[in-house]
């Protein structure tokens, strides 16, 4: 089915927020509502997609153009409500042309919204030759929803705004999902005749489709197989709850893949995470962003992981990996933090309170514990003693360190960068590396160490 346009509606404040920020950029499993949405309705191909954006327009429509280059923005005026949003859409869109075929409009405040309940809805709309059709959905508590009035044949009359309903339109539970297909002509012609004339003093959307019905036009309505896919969010108490089932959804469904989540309701998981089989999550871990792990892993306990990648049979326990690579068989934690950048190669060791930055650690090489390795390459088998910094920042730039294969590292050495250790090198404990080390070589710092006997501190003198 050929979309002559979309209109996406991004215009609103989202009030019940309570934010400083634009209801459709809060994020639920790690996108936007806006690119949510946004990705549902191109995923129809439209000929155009446009965003209609007012609160905050710029920040709005900046978001919009970073996710889809070619959308159009329009900028509704000061007039409310979503007849005038699509009001404004329209008149600029007519501007490149008239349109011709159906036109879909869609709210930005559903995160759930998919592609295949989109493409139901235009085929349903397609073969019924509806001058429009509403999606609907069907709640147990329609509480803040228009409600969808039929007539005896099950036909659509009107919507009705919980603010104008009357207490037998309130009891009805099948909703408006602010989401429709207009053929361009009738939305076109229904949209000049809206008026304000309700509780609130905005121009409603769903007045469009009154106006089409009186022109003697059929009006359709097409229930998503999903309620989840069409529910909006208003408020953080509603985010919260809707992202707590769609969470465990994606934990089942992982589930049934053959991953063991010992605890559902403290794992999270973002959509394009990904798992193989066998793989074991803990509670109270977070996979965001474009995380990949292998069969076998292990992450958690509390661990985050951030688009980080973790081979097979590895370990990741109480850590925050963030755009890091982690070979087959290496051991992560506790209590270690890779920032972005690093790769950990096969059966190595990144222990207790370590810290990484930048770092290229090779196959078996440890680091066992209370230590920082940024900027560095180290080589395979090699093991660092604990307490050992390398110390990358001059104050102007940041400098590498390099140690070779085979190296031996002592207890609480700094290594000054730029600053290159050979292969199969030990350093004593303590020592300060400035100068380049060669091969199979054996380095110490000399400190002189001064006692001064009978000391007090200046409070007891």
């Amino acid at each position: 089915m050929s979309l002559s346009a979309a209109i996406v509606l991004a215009a609103g404040e989202g009030t019940r927020m309570r934010s400083a920020k634009p209801k459709v950029l809060h994020e639920f499993a790690g996108k936007t509502f806006l690119a949510r949405v946004m990705a549902a309705v191109s995923a129809q191909e439209p000929d155009t997609l446009a965003v209609v954006v007012h609160y905050q327009a710029q920040r709005v429509a900046a978001a919009a153009k970073g996710y889809d280059p070619d959308a159009v923005i329009v900028h509704q005026d000061d007039i409310p409500g979503t007849g005038r949003a699509v009001q404004c859409a329209m008149a600029q869109l007519a501007e490149a042309g008239p349109l011709d075929g159906p036109v879909l409009v869609a709210a930005s405040d559903m995160p759930l919204l998919d592609a295949g309940t989109l493409g139901q809805l235009l085929a349903f709309h397609a073969a019924s030759g509806n001058g429009a059709t509403v999606l609907t959905t069907i709640l147990d508590d329609p509480t803040g929803y228009g409600r969808i009035i039929r007539d005896s044949r099950g036909n659509v009359l009107r919507i009705v705004e919980q603010a104008d309903a009357n207490a037998s339109e309130l009891a009805v539970k099948e909703v408006n999902t602010s989401v429709y297909v207009f053929e361009a002509d009738v939305l076109a012609t229904a949209i000049a005749a809206l008026d304000s004339d309700n509780a609130q003093g905005e121009f409603y959307l769903t007045d469009a489709l009154e106006s089409a019905k009186r022109s003697g036009l059929s009006v359709g309505a097409f229930a998503a197989p999903d309620p989840l896919s069409v529910e909006g969010v208003n408020d953080r108490v509603q985010l919260a709850a809707l992202a707590k089932a769609h969470n465990r959804r994606v934990c089942e469904a992982w589930m049934r893949k053959g991953v063991t989540i010992l605890d559902p309701d403290t794992t999270w998981i973002e959509d394009e995470v990904r798992l193989g089989r066998d793989v074991t999550v803990l509670p109270g871990s977070f996979l965001q962003g474009r995380t990949v792990v292998a069969d076998d892993a292990v992450v958690g306990p509390y661990t985050t992981l951030i688009d980080a990648t973790v081979d097979a049979g590895a370990t990741v326990e109480r850590s925050r990996v963030q755009d890091s690579h982690i070979g087959v068989g290496a051991v992560v934690g506790p209590w270690t933090y890779l920032r972005p950048g690093n790769e950990l190669g096969e059966d190595s060791k990144a222990g207790a309170f370590v810290e990484m930055k930048k770092a290229h650690i090779g196959d078996g090489t440890k680091v066992p514990h209370l230590s920082y390795v940024g900027d560095a390459e180290l080589g395979d088998h090699t093991n660092i003693g604990g307490g050992t910094i390398t110390a990358n920042y001059d104050g102007v730039h940041k400098n590498r360190t390099r140690i070779g294969a085979g190296c031996h590292v002592g207890a609480g050495n700094l290594f000054v960068a730029p600053v290159e250790v050979g292969d199969n090198v030990t350093t004593g404990a303590g020592s300060v590396v400035r100068h380049t080390v060669p091969d199979d070589a054996m380095v110490y710092s000399e400190n002189t160490q001064h006692n001064v006997e009978g000391w007090k501190p200046a409070w007891e003198r």
